[in-house]
């Protein structure tokens, strides 16, 4: 098993991840990880814990995991309003369908609102990119 172990371990925070390097190579034989920084794929700081200095490997390891977690999350974002548009289309079968008046005067008010905030974003983003785009 710890000859299938990688030699970083990326434990995932909230804006960014714990870094850790695995040595499975010590005298007791067992899987030790040492925090080695803390990384924000925000603003793409990268602390080294304490006093230590990250290697060139550290720092490419790490760059790549940033990149690599950047485009995954982007990818969920872009996954997450393709599913928000598939469940607006399942709501406007349920409201056409299957809503009762007490379940429509319930969620009508609340649901209008957050339309119509998205589609005055919506339309407010469309305009500042044909303005951009000279159209």
């Amino acid at each position: 098993m710890a000859a299938n172990l990688p030699e970083y371990y990326f434990r995932v925070r909230e804006n960014g991840a714990a870094v850790f390097r695995v040595d499975t190579e010590n005298r007791h034989r067992r899987i030790e990880m040492d925090q080695i920084a803390v990384v924000n794929i925000r603003n793409g700081d990268i602390k080294p814990q304490g006093d230590r200095q990250l290697s060139d490997d550290d720092l490419s390891v790490i760059g790549d995991w940033m990149t690599e977690r950047k485009a995954l999350l982007e990818m969920r974002d872009m996954d997450d309003i393709h599913r928000a548009m598939d469940h607006m289309n399942l709501t406007t079968q349920w409201a056409q369908s299957r809503a009762t008046d007490a379940q429509l005067e319930d969620i009508t008010d609340d649901l209008l609102l957050a339309m119509h905030d998205l589609r005055s974003v919506l339309v407010r983003k469309k305009a500042d990119r044909l303005i951009k785009n000279g159209q």
